[in-house]
């Protein structure tokens, strides 16, 4: 280093020594008077979506067989479905399909003989979803290859946004109603609304107890459907964020 650029160096670093003090002192202190608050407002919605869950298993020696009754069993189901299906009230969908190898041991005992394929067994799923509760739970006595898996009751989005538009003014209204009391208890006169966001959440499924013997009772009547019972959900708008403080 020649003593030029030894001088440079020094004259560099002296100027950042002398001014590191003062950017130190012109940082801003915390701010006081900014309170970040939460606040919220909900209403119970009857649900208003049915999805049900047909399923079924087989088991055979070759897996192409047991595919077979899997597809024979699907494809019944499917034509009964497809009767009713109406775009947005009854939607009809193919679930899972998947056979599988059963394993067993070998005949022959031997440290290293691996597991023998025995059999093969598989299953399938149909799942029936929509608005049109009555037609969908008169399904479940018209499906007759396809017993009943699962059941979940829901909110549509529509009935969701609906719900969110009633109670999103309840959800402002606190938010305010609180910063305003917040403020006074700090000893502050009033508040001005910063950073705000507001979220919504409600309306998921839930499921139901499955029932794998009402396939049994169905048979007896074809008139038997499954009995609904949607209940309600609750649907909860929040409101979060910060206000500043005035006096």
């Amino acid at each position: 280093m020649t003593r030029k650029q030894h001088w440079l160096l020094m004259g560099t670093l002296l100027a950042a020594a002398a001014t590191a003090p003062l950017a130190q002192a012109q940082a801003p202190a915390a701010r006081t008077d900014v309170l970040n608050l939460q606040a919220s407002a909900s209403t119970e919605v009857a649900r208003d979506m049915l999805s049900l869950t047909f399923s079924t298993t087989r088991e055979g020696k070759e897996a192409a067989g047991v595919q077979t009754e899997l597809k024979q069993a699907l494809e019944a189901a499917l034509v009964e479905a497809r009767k009713v299906a109406k775009p947005g009230q009854v939607e009809v969908q193919a679930g899972g399909f998947s056979v599988y190898p059963r394993y067993g041991q070998p005949k022959i005992s031997s440290a290293n003989a691996a597991p023998q394929i025995t059999g093969w067994q598989g299953s399938v799923e149909l799942v029936v979803k929509g608005r049109d509760m009555e037609t969908i739970s008169r399904l479940t006595s018209r499906i007759q290859t396809l017993s009943i898996a699962g059941v979940s009751y829901g909110l549509s989005r529509e009935a969701r946004e609906k719900a969110e538009e009633t109670v999103v003014a309840d959800a402002i209204t606190n938010y305010k109603t609180k910063a305003g009391l917040y403020a006074k208890q700090f000893g502050y006169r009033g508040f001005q609304i910063g950073e705000v966001s507001v979220n919504a959440d409600g309306g998921a499924s839930e499921m139901a107890a499955a029932a794998p013997r009402f396939k049994a009772m169905a048979t007896a009547s074809s008139d038997m459907a499954l009995p609904v019972e949607s209940g309600k959900t609750l649907v909860t708008v929040s409101v979060s964020g910060n206000v500043v403080m005035t006096r």
